[in-house]
């Protein structure tokens, strides 16, 4: 390979290979885990400076190159039954100039028809129907196969499960629609306010949220954040009408949701026409969109223009510049969140992006802070784009000094004076006066009553800062001893929102242990994590012998949270807090039947693959757990069997013969837990 590669200049050479390097990190990143830290402008930039330098060395030539497929969000962990396309999901190429734009229209045939299509923000879908029932939902994956995520897709209330009889059109023994799977604005504004209160990482758009929640396990939490979609292209045998336009329309009379805003287009004025247009409309729509997708109309002459290996040669894409503004960077202000956690803020001379005002964003840590070299006064660039979140990206070129920055995080909380303190590893700065500190109590307050919590109502933002003020909230115990005088007496409240509040507060007295702890709010211990620690400590008084050995022996518990746990439990303030909660009535004990309905699999790894009839994936997933087994989505000598239903994956299949893994029938597996139960 090295004398391969001989007569290629050392620079170039070494550019090719980070190139590749980094945009495969970037694709896994994007598509994996949605989290990328490269925008799409630089991602493009950067993916056609490669095809330039490997255009110009062919004797570098990697089938594996980025340039050569698509990028991935196939995963081993997913846990989703994986299929091959039908027919491949390849990317479309993307321009950021008009003036390219223009040079695609006059290439294609002469009086060629253009559709123009507003390009959603979100994650692709493949939708198949049989016989007009739709029975797999398989995500982009690689391009060739993907993941089957059909029971979260059927959260999704616009996708028909079953296609209607229409007079005078026939429906096709089979049937593909694609489409983007998308989570509306302001689902995805709800969506990060919960994730804010919780102190959880936020989504930085809505693309990126939807992503992780189609590959969620729980379909019911799919269901609730509020996914939609819109279907854009038709393929299979038989099927109605010559044009792409055509077919649409006919998708749109089986109840595919299909966007009102395509346009057949004839020259380059009206596809520029279009895109003037919705340039400065698509601010008003209720879903993301970063750009415009053109596509040739007529089917034929979508045959003959063809494909390259990674690309169709009958679209292209238009991808808008993301928003960006200069102004100034008036101050810094530091917020204080329930763990402690300091956020700097920058407080902005008010700046117009994306349709809204922006007058703050936030700074995230010191770090980021110091990798822009910002201060006080500077002149910074914001930017917003497809993301909803505003976010500063660097300051003003003439507006650097390095040999003048000067900036200095606070040492002591704003709030409470305290000084701070910074955990060896962490990037943040946090108050440790827990136990005084105003915007710690309410927020820990905020947390203790959310939904997926004690869930009580009526205790809102608003509600508990006025009970807070009047010094009838201090902790969360404080709450049971809430009187009906004490709240119908507050400003905006009275008897009748006083007795809900009563009400509320008494229910959550039936919430099971595993909200109760996760109500608590021990840092780092998610609603999923408190699960896992009370299936495997199911009483408070459990728990509190638990070691640092022990609960990083359950599945997702590193050292760290272990070390929270303990921490947290071995504190004579949280322990006397807990004394009175169990006082006043709360569930620190699981039921015998808190997600425990036997023995039967204790000690065992399952996989699952396949599709079922009697209960879903998810439903049999809970029964392992309840069961005492563990969910696995990989096959390995550990497995102890694998739940096999119809269309088992093959590769699974085959590791299975190969390490002499058993496979169970639906029907044996049911008979397993029914005939081995014990209490």
């Amino acid at each position: 390979m090295e004398d391969l590669f001989s007569e290629i200049e050392a620079p170039e050479r070494e550019e090719i290979i980070a190139l590749r390097k980094e945009l495969e990190e970037q694709n896994y990143r994007y598509y994996v885990l949605n989290a990328p830290t490269m925008s799409d402008r630089e991602f493009d930039q950067k993916m056609r400076r490669l095809q330039d330098l490997e255009k110009y060395h062919p004797e570098m030539d990697d089938p594996k190159s980025p340039t050569k497929h698509v990028g991935s969000d196939l995963s081993k962990k997913s846990g989703f039954l994986q299929i091959t396309h039908k027919y491949p999901m390849l990317s479309l190429a993307n321009t950021y100039s008009r003036e390219e734009v223009e040079d695609w229209v006059k290439k294609l045939p002469q009086d060629v028809e253009i559709v123009c299509e507003l390009k959603f923000d979100g994650l692709s879908i493949s939708l198949w129907y049989e016989d007009g029932l739709l029975t797999h939902a398989v995500t982009r994956g690689d391009g060739v196969k993907g993941d089957d995520v059909l029971n979260n897709i059927k959260t999704i209330p616009s996708i028909p499960w079953t296609l209607p009889q229409i007079a005078g059109m026939e429906s096709p023994r089979f049937l593909e629609m694609r489409g983007e799977v998308l989570l509306p604005w302001k689902n995805f504004e709800r969506l990060n306010q919960e994730r804010e209160m919780d102190e959880e990482p936020l989504f930085a758009n809505p693309r990126n949220a939807a992503s992780g929640t189609l590959k969620l396990q729980d379909a019911k939490e799919v269901a609730r954040r509020g996914l939609d979609t819109y279907l854009y292209y038709m393929l299979g045998d038989n099927l109605p009408a010559d044009t792409h336009y055509d077919r649409l329309q006919s998708a749109r009379r089986w109840g595919f949701p299909i966007s009102e805003h395509v346009e057949v287009c004839h020259s380059v004025d009206e596809v520029m026409a279009y895109i003037n247009t919705w340039d400065t409309k698509r601010k008003d729509l209720p879903v993301a969109t970063d750009g415009i997708v053109l596509k040739v109309n007529n089917l034929q002459q979508q045959q003959a223009l063809g494909y390259t290996a990674k690309t169709p040669r009958w679209p292209i894409a238009y991808k808008f510049p993301a928003e960006k503004q200069l102004t100034l960077l008036r101050s810094i202000t530091y917020q204080v969140g329930r763990t402690g956690v300091i956020t700097p803020v920058a407080n902005l001379d008010p700046v117009q992006l994306s349709g809204t005002v922006v007058q703050r964003a936030t700074l995230h840590n010191e770090d980021f802070i110091r990798s822009l070299h910002i201060q006080e006064g500077d002149r910074v660039w914001v930017e917003k784009g497809g993301e909803i979140i505003p976010k500063i990206t660097g300051k003003e070129e003439d507006n650097i000094d390095e040999n003048n920055y000067s900036y200095t995080f606070p040492t002591v909380c704003p709030e409470c004076g305290a000084t701070l303190v910074r955990v060896e590893g962490e990037a943040a700065w946090r108050c440790p006066n827990e136990t005084n500190c105003p915007p710690q109590i309410k927020g820990k307050l905020e947390h203790f009553v959310s939904r997926k919590a004690m869930n009580i109502d009526g205790l809102g933002t608003e509600t508990i800062d006025l009970l807070y003020s009047q010094h009838l909230l201090h902790d969360i115990a404080d709450i049971y001893n809430l009187k009906a005088t004490d709240i119908a007496r507050q400003e905006r409240l009275g008897e009748k929102s006083a007795q809900n509040i009563l009400d509320g507060i008494e229910r959550s007295k039936q919430v099971p242990w595993a909200r109760v702890l996760f109500a608590l709010g021990i840092k780092m211990v998610g609603e999923t994590t408190a699960k896992k620690i009370a299936r495997r400590f199911p009483s408070i008084n459990a728990l509190q012998q638990a070691d640092r050995e022990q609960l990083t022996a359950i599945e997702d518990v590193g050292e760290q949270i272990a070390d929270n746990v303990v921490a947290w439990l071995h504190e004579p303030a949280n322990l006397a807090l807990v004394e009175r909660l169990a006082e006043a009535g709360l569930t620190m004990t699981a039921e015998e039947n808190d997600n425990v309905m036997g023995n039967a699999l204790e000690g065992k790894t399952i996989v699952i693959s396949g599709t079922f009839t009697q209960h879903s994936r998810d439903e049999y997933k809970t029964l392992i757990e309840a069961y005492g087994g563990k969910n696995s989505g990989s096959v390995s000598s550990k497995t102890s069997f694998i739940l096999a239903g119809e269309n088992m994956g093959p590769e699974k299949r085959k590791k299975a013969e190969t390490l002499g893994v058993a496979l169970l029938t639906e029907d044996e597996f049911l008979q397993l837990i029914n005939t081995n139960t014990t209490k």
